[in-house]
């Protein structure tokens, strides 16, 4: 297929919208189920780039869930313990660690279940029939992988009644070493960002402290790779092998590194006894049970506590989950990544993000007060690396 008709482009007054290959060559992917529009694709090849980047990296699995150009979450296939089962909402999945691509996918949905609803999913390795089950419940849009085993393509299809998306990639095709697109009428070209992401780019620690364990270089080239397709200004919290958070297109550094480790404290509060514990009515839908879980961890717990509204979804009122039991819970969970797609102007985001647990940080370096950001790393006891490599994407 040399050219695909698309429904509309971004939005539906967008009319033609298509897809080709500039050199007259056939699109390197099948359709074998759906209908997958102009968003759908540009969230599919993004996505999948990343978790083709995460397998060869890594040498694991790899999983992505994206929306609206950016990753809600991503992972590589760490098995998982009881407890995450539960908060990921898997165990009824009783073999899911025997597939390493369905525990990469459930940690990446898991990550932020309010940003992953109606999702697209990126798989790099063939989908087999665990992952599919992980799949099946989820409101997402759809999925791209190099394969699917038989009996995952007939258990996918069956969602969104039979409309969700299905796209096969070629994983042989790479893309030639020039994009191009335009912006109002003017073409603009530039080499693509073909710089490798792995334990080579983690080798200039920069503070005092230089502890840099197997565990924390993984997840550090987690948050690395998921930058390079999130859009810019962005910065990834990681850890277990995952994103937890994500602060995507926000113009200033400080407000990506709160709203990413605002995630990220979200993501790790789940774990807490009371959040486990809710007793949520028999057949509450998800994505009901996602808007209640968060409200009930932020500052918002009062629209699902109130007299009249937690009869809706709990069999009995949950206890208040106050701020010092968040604040003391937090401190018992230590060891995060992070990432940052180019320098931190300023000391402020080290001090943000070692509030959530961060210890192990990688930056670009390069910036004015790069001496008063290693000094708050090394007032923190954290460990810093400075690579020079900036992952701007737009």
């Amino acid at each position: 297929m040399k050219e695909l008709l698309l429904k509309y482009g971004c939005n539906p007054n967008q009319t033609p919208a298509y897809l080709n290959m500039k050199d007259g060559r056939d699109l390197p992917f099948e359709i074998l189920n759906g209908n997958p529009g102009y968003i759908n694709f540009l969230d599919a090849f993004n996505s999948w780039q990343l978790v083709r980047e995460l397998k060869k990296a890594l040498g694991m699995p790899a999983a992505a869930s994206f929306k609206h150009v950016s990753p809600a979450g991503a992972a590589v296939g760490v098995a998982l313990s009881d407890v995450m089962k539960k908060k990921l909402f898997v165990e009824n999945i009783p073999d899911i660690n025997g597939s390493p691509l369905a525990c990469a996918y459930a940690r990446a949905r898991g990550a932020d279940r309010m940003s992953s609803f109606g999702d697209f999913i990126a798989l790099s390795d063939v989908c087999d029939i665990t992952t599919a089950k992980v799949i099946k419940p989820e409101v997402s849009d759809g999925v791209i992988a190099p394969g699917y085993d038989p009996d995952a393509l007939e258990l996918l299809k069956t969602k969104k009644g039979g409309k969700y998306c299905i796209i096969k990639i070629d994983p042989m095709y790479e893309a030639p070493e020039y994009e191009t697109k335009e912006v109002f009428g003017v073409s603009f070209t530039q080499r693509r960002n073909d710089v490798v992401l792995d334990a080579s780019a983690l080798t200039n620690t920069v503070t005092v402290n230089k502890e840099l364990p197997e565990s924390a270089k993984r997840d550090l080239i987690v948050a690395m790779i998921t930058l390079k397709y999130t859009q810019s200004n962005s910065v990834c919290y990681a850890v277990d092998g995952q994103a937890i958070g994500v602060g995507a297109g926000q113009q200033s550094r400080i407000h990506c590194t709160r709203l990413a480790g605002d995630k990220a404290d979200n993501w790790l509060l789940r774990e807490h006894d009371k959040v486990l514990a809710l007793p949520f009515k028999e057949g509450i839908a998800r994505p009901d049970r996602d808007n209640c879980i968060d409200c009930y961890i932020s500052d918002h717990a009062e629209d699902v506590l109130r007299e009249g509204e937690w009869q809706r979804f709990f069999t009995e009122k949950p206890p208040e989950l106050t701020k010092e039991e968040k604040r003391e819970f937090l401190k018992t969970r230590t060891g995060l990544a992070l990432a940052s797609d180019a320098f931190f102007p300023f000391s402020d985001n080290i001090t943000r993000a070692c509030r959530s647990g961060v210890k192990y940080i990688v930056q670009a370096g390069g910036s004015k007060r790069d001496g008063d950001v290693i000094a708050e790393c090394d007032r923190l006891g954290v460990t810093m690396i400075m690579n020079g490599i900036r992952l701007f994407h737009h």
